[in-house]
């Protein structure tokens, strides 16, 4: 949510950034919340000399009454009564109009960082970087489902019966693969500097609505019934949450963490043939990085994010590019984001793996997450990755360590997480 000083100041900036995510029916909103808001400065000024009229009205009452004026003083008293009704209505406007600028400000997007590459869709978001040599093997690779099929590691079938498609029985080596890719996550941010955290996997609605626009809530998140709880999409919901009307001290931050979560998703929509398997679907489980700091610091931090994912996907001998998400493939609350992809030998093409977005002051400020400083009271950056989610990961981990027999090396530093074993067969 932008501070509403922006748009009284600047309200033409705010509609260019709204042109260059190609959202121009939100134009009207900016006009919206100016109108509404030059009438809330009316009330409180009108608010303002009615309590003055009041409050001189209370003292010469009581003058009158003491010189036996009485008529006079009644007199008082109406306007007095009356003063009171008008200020009561005038709080209730106020309150109707306060609710209304929220709503707008809302789905108003935030402001992209200048470097942001201005384009319609994903299709046109630019590559940055890549990371290790994408090779095709001599042989031919099959799709991820037949490779856990063949090492006796998965049972869609199963999951069907019990929870409907999108859901999935992970077992044996696959299943400690899985774990232990978590784990080794887990200790390669610990010792990175960031503070391991295992957070509640359902949030309050006022958490949901501050750290996402309506659009996602809509497509990502389980509501449960009868409660005001929602299955977490992510652990960044939870740990963002968790500074909700907080008020952090200057030498607190960086606040550096990693948090470790079960995700939960609808994935509204349809998709194509890649994604079936066990690359969309449900319920996944995912290593998160989540960032608390500095203003001037966040850009740092940003690129600090996205590189541990691509060092950490190395270190597992998966070659990864980055790409710049365009303006228009930027959620309403980022300034800038960057996807990581993994190369999939089998496709001969590069596929999300992993997200990294910085969200400027949005979240603190739809939150009310403070620092208290030198400068006095401001709002913090909030920045969040992925370090990694499988099963989607385990395709490109499968896809890129599969041997021509069909068994999977296993890199030397997840070794240690799976038992000491070099090889899946």
């Amino acid at each position: 949510m932008l501070d509403i000083n922006i748009l009284r100041s600047q309200p033409e900036l705010v509609k260019e950034n709204i042109r260059k995510k190609f959202q121009d029916a939100k134009l009207a909103l900016v006009d919206e919340v100016i109108s509404m808001d030059a009438e809330i400065r009316e009330i409180k000024a009108k608010g303002d000399s009615l309590r003055s009229e009041r409050k001189n009205l209370s003292k010469s009452i009581g003058g009158l009454m003491a010189k036996g004026l009485r008529e006079e003083a009644e007199i008082g008293k109406a306007r007095g009564t009356e003063i009171g009704a008008k200020l009561e209505t005038l709080k209730l406007r106020e309150e109707e109009l306060s609710a209304e600028i929220r709503r707008r400000m809302l789905v108003i997007p935030n402001i992209i960082d200048e470097s942001v590459p201005i384009g319609r869709d994903d299709s046109e978001n630019v590559e940055v970087e890549r990371f290790g040599e994408p090779l095709i093997p001599d042989f031919e690779i099959p799709y991820h489902i037949e490779i856990m099929e063949n090492l006796n590691g998965v049972d869609l079938e199963s999951a069907r019966k019990t929870s409907g498609s999108g859901f999935y029985y992970l077992k044996g080596d696959i299943a400690r693969l899985h774990s232990g890719i978590l784990s080794y996550a887990r200790d390669f941010m610990i010792d990175r500097g960031f503070t391991y955290f295992i957070p509640p996997f359902m949030i309050r609605g006022e958490v949901v609505t501050g750290v996402m626009s309506f659009t996602e809530m809509e497509n990502m998140m389980y509501k449960i019934e009868g409660e005001d709880l929602y299955l977490i999409g992510t652990s960044e919901h939870s740990m963002i949450g968790r500074f909700i009307d907080t008020i952090l001290d200057r030498s607190e931050l960086p606040q550096a963490l990693t948090s470790y979560s079960p995700c939960f998703r609808k994935e509204v929509g349809a998709h194509g043939i890649e994604e079936r398997g066990v690359y969309r679907i449900h319920q996944f489980e995912k290593q998160e990085m989540i960032v608390v700091c500095e203003p001037e610091d966040s850009m740092v931090w940003f690129k600090k994010l996205y590189t541990y994912t691509t060092e950490f996907f190395r270190t597992l001998d998966i070659p990864v590019r980055t790409l710049e998400c365009c303006s228009g493939d930027l959620a309403d609350l980022k300034v800038k984001s960057i996807d990581v992809e993994a190369w999939s030998p089998r496709q001969k093409k590069y596929f999300e793996v992993g997200s990294c977005s910085n969200l400027g002051d949005a979240q603190a400020r739809r939150l009310a997450i403070r620092v208290r400083g030198e400068r006095g009271t401001y709002f913090p950056h909030t920045l969040n990755n992925t370090v990694v989610a499988p099963p989607r990961m385990l395709i490109a981990f499968l896809e890129n360590n599969l041997n021509a027999d069909g068994a999977v090396k296993i890199p030397a530093p997840l070794r240690p997480y799976v038992g000491g074993k070099e090889i899946i067969k």
